[in-house]
């Protein structure tokens, strides 16, 4: 039998045929690709996958269970009929039953059977063929387990020359290679049944380039492996098995990846659909900072101050939380920022605005890293050491870091880092708080939008008088980083000893390096006539009704204290950084806190902004002038104000001696 049957491969193919055809293990993998691509169509073809895939696998873990007794037998399927049909997989048979003893004829072969199948889909492709190769495989077990005393199989199995034929130690392990072939290919069928695009998994991309490659191999080898068992060749078959091994191999690497990247998108998704049901804030910090479970990523550590907090997110419970989501460079002015805000939450935790406690108040911050590698993660300590409130430490990609993105409206490639506001139920109140925060500072607190736009609407009608009054004044405070001394007076000596004492400062190291300038604007200077015009100005926002709402009455109250500042002799001083007005004051305190910067300019760092460190120390010399005695004595009763500019009330009248009433409520209290 196995002689005819040489004999008609060999009549198959001519010598020069022979020479014409390609070794396939001299081919590339290119090669091979460009060639097996030529023969797909498309894949529409009608197939019983799971079925076949079913059987198929049976058929050779029950004949691989023969050959070694821990082989597990799956179980039985049961179904009459299936496509492609029984005359199909056999003329595909009969096609690698015949094929002679050379890789070029089995190269040949395989791109013969590849073509007959090119509807099929690749795995399809792959599971036919072993189909075909198991009614070989499959019938020689069979008869080979039929007793000698059983008397129609035991002829079957001699008409079949069974025992004449050998099933080699390479064979059984290529048919090992086969299972997990049909493993992975299942898998692939499990994962492309799911509709996932390849812009979504990258790695199906990967695996669609190599199951082309595992389908050609496993023919190739299936088309050896029968040759070698009915007789008509003598393939090594350790050959073919190592070449669709190796391809294989990649391909169990793609479909990992694909577990790996598919759990992290169903992981997503997930977390998408837990954002729209938070209880609170610690519910959205779960969704968005822990992993899943087995997710086999360790759970992001939070530190204050340097120590670790053992609670976790838990401390964020019932708390507001400023969320700080920025890069690893260019943050420093952002972290000297917030640390400011942290120490001014910290110095009267008890006080309400708005309903709101400053110790209710907690910051966090959340760097997004794209790879965390030996000098990202020094990087990130350096900072760390800088930073008093909370930070989270997580040297892995967050787990909901995609939702943590989409929700903050995060740009990772940009980077630009911002200040999310949420409140205790989770919610956010603010996008984007690192504006108001820059140009107003704790004044926002807490720090919703509103609260930058109250603010706003507070200076917004000095900045337009002063600029209406003297145009000069328009470049003046449109750089947050900026501070500028507005000031004017009576007393032409103190205006010049003032310019001159703010032209020192800016001369100073401190100052030079510092990441702020300093401005000055003197009101008048070159234009006199804007003086009456600014004053008239600031008269005619005065009102005599009720206040129409909080903001109003701000409003009124500055306009006071502007009216009161008049009335110093000497002249008048406001700090602004940027266009917020930060301090309004006299002449002499203003004038004395400036010449003093030698005195107090280490505070600057320590607070970590000019204006808090020049407020700081122009109180303490305020004091000094409003506690300073005032008495003035006369024969004859009048009505005289007290002369120092601080207080600027009425005398009481004692007798004919006058003391002044400092402290009254009807004063210039500022």
């Amino acid at each position: 039998m196995a002689l005819a049957l040489s004999n008609v491969a060999a009549s198959a193919t001519t010598l020069q045929q022979k020479d014409q055809l390609p070794n396939p293990f001299e081919l590339l993998d290119s090669q091979i690709l460009h060639k097996v691509y030529l023969t797909h169509v498309n894949d529409d073809k009608e197939c019983d996958k799971d079925t076949l895939l079913n059987l198929v696998h049976n058929t050779l873990i029950s004949a691989s269970a023969q050959v070694s007794a821990t082989a597990a037998v799956l179980p039985q399927t049961s179904v009459e009929s299936f496509k492609p049909d029984f005359t199909t997989l056999k003329r595909i048979s009969c096609q690698i039953i015949t094929t002679r003893g050379t890789p070029e004829c089995a190269h040949q072969t395989t791109l013969k059977i590849l073509r007959q199948l090119s509807g099929f889909s690749w795995d399809v492709k792959a599971i036919i063929s072993l189909a075909a190769f198991s009614l070989e495989y499959g019938e020689f077990w069979r008869l080979n387990a039929i007793q000698t005393a059983e008397q129609f199989g035991n002829s079957l199995k001699q008409l079949n020359q069974v025992e004449s034929r050998n099933v080699t130690a390479d064979m059984t392990d290529l048919v090992v290679v086969f299972v997990e072939v049909l493993n992975h290919f299942i898998e692939w069928s499990r994962i492309s049944a799911r509709g996932y695009d390849i812009e979504e998994v990258r790695s199906l991309a990967e695996a669609m380039q190599h199951i082309p490659l595992v389908v050609y191999w496993t023919i190739a080898a299936v088309v050896a492996s029968a040759g070698n068992l009915i007789g008509v060749s003598n393939h090594k078959l350790s050959e073919f098995k190592s070449r669709l091994f190796d391809i294989d191999i990649k391909l169990k690497t793609d479909l990992e990846r694909c577990r790996f990247e598919i759990a992290k998108i169903d992981d997503v998704r997930s977390r998408f659909i837990r954002i729209t049901k938070i209880k609170d804030v610690v519910d959205l910090f779960d969704v968005l900072f822990l992993p899943g479970p087995n997710n086999g990523t360790p759970i992001p550590k939070i530190f204050e101050n340097g120590v670790e907090i053992t609670t976790g997110i838990q401390v964020f419970k019932q708390k507001h939380v400023m969320v700080f989501i920025s890069g690893l460079d260019s943050i420093l002015d952002e972290i000297l920022l917030l640390n400011s805000i942290y120490n001014r939450l910290k110095e009267n935790p008890g006080e309400e605005v708005k309903g709101v406690r400053k110790g209710d108040f907690k910051i966090l911050w959340v760097p997004i890293v794209r790879e965390w590698k030996s000098e990202q993660k020094e990087q990130f300590n350096k900072l760390k050491e800088q930073i008093k409130w909370s930070v989270l430490e997580h040297f892995e990609e967050l787990p909901g870091r995609a939702v943590l993105t989409e929700i903050f409206k995060f740009n990772i490639d940009i980077g630009k880092p911002i200040v999310s506001v949420i409140n205790p139920q989770g919610h956010i109140i603010n996008q984007n708080a690192m504006q108001i925060i820059f140009e107003w500072g704790i004044e926002v607190f807490p720090f919703t939008q509103s609260d930058g736009d109250d603010l706003n609407k507070k200076w917004k009608w000095f900045w337009n008088l002063l600029e209406k009054t003297d145009p000069k004044a328009t470049a003046k405070g449109k750089d947050n980083s900026s501070y500028v001394f507005i000031y004017g007076g009576n007393d032409s000596t103190w205006v010049q000893n003032f310019s001159a004492a703010i032209a020192k400062i800016n001369k100073s190291e401190n100052i030079k390096n510092a990441d702020f300038n300093i401005e000055r604007y003197q009101l008048g200077e070159g234009n006199p006539d804007s003086v009456p015009c600014f004053w008239i100005g600031i008269d005619g926002k005065k009102q005599n009704r009720e206040c129409k709402d909080r903001m109003d009455c701000e409003i009124q109250e500055v306009v006071k204290t502007f009216l009161c500042l008049k009335q110093d002799p000497l002249g008048w001083v406001l700090l602004s950084r940027g266009r917020n007005l930060k301090i309004l004051g006299h002449a002499e305190p203003m004038y004395q806190t400036v010449v003093d910067f030698e005195k107090w300019k280490y505070k600057v760092l320590e607070k970590e902004t000019f204006d808090l460190a020049f407020k700081e120390y122009y109180d303490t010399v305020k004091e000094r002038y409003v506690h300073r005695p005032y008495n003035y004595s006369s024969n004859v009763l009048a009505t005289i104000t007290c002369p120092n500019p601080m207080c600027g009330r009425v005398m009481n009248v004692t007798s004919v001696s006058y003391r002044c009433c400092h402290g009254s409520g009807n004063g210039c209290s500022i």
